[in-house]
């Protein structure tokens, strides 16, 4: 899963980065814009998720971060703190425990398609 996702930690804060451009990751993709067809799953909508998802179940996580999606890519930052690690970490499992179980990324685009702010 560390070619997915990864935490980077250097002297000005932790970044976490999520490979999109992956087959697992495409095909959950896929997957997605069948749920939504809103759901083209580049950098800015797994943005848009991720920020629904975390202000639903980790608004301090949410909190803590800035992002930078791109095409092949989305990366979050972090400040170098206890608490900047911590929200990192979350973030990296999060991203993770959808990859790794997608019914739960599945059912949660279901649910809240609507409330999602797509690209």
């Amino acid at each position: 899963m560390e070619d997915i996702v990864r935490v980077d930690r250097n002297e000005d804060g932790l970044t976490v980065t999520f490979y999109i451009e992956n087959d697992t990751v495409m095909e959950i993709g896929e997957k997605l814009t069948e749920i939504c067809e809103d759901a083209y799953m580049n950098g800015c909508n797994w943005e848009a998720v991720l920020n629904t998802y975390l202000e639903q179940n980790a608004p301090d996580t949410l909190e803590l971060m800035d992002t930078d999606p791109e095409a092949g890519l989305f990366a979050a930052y972090f400040e170098p703190s206890e608490e900047g690690e911590n929200a990192a970490n979350e973030l990296a499992e999060i991203i993770r425990g959808f990859i790794s179980d997608p019914q739960t990324l599945f059912d949660f685009v279901s649910e809240n398609a609507d409330e999602i702010e797509w690209d």
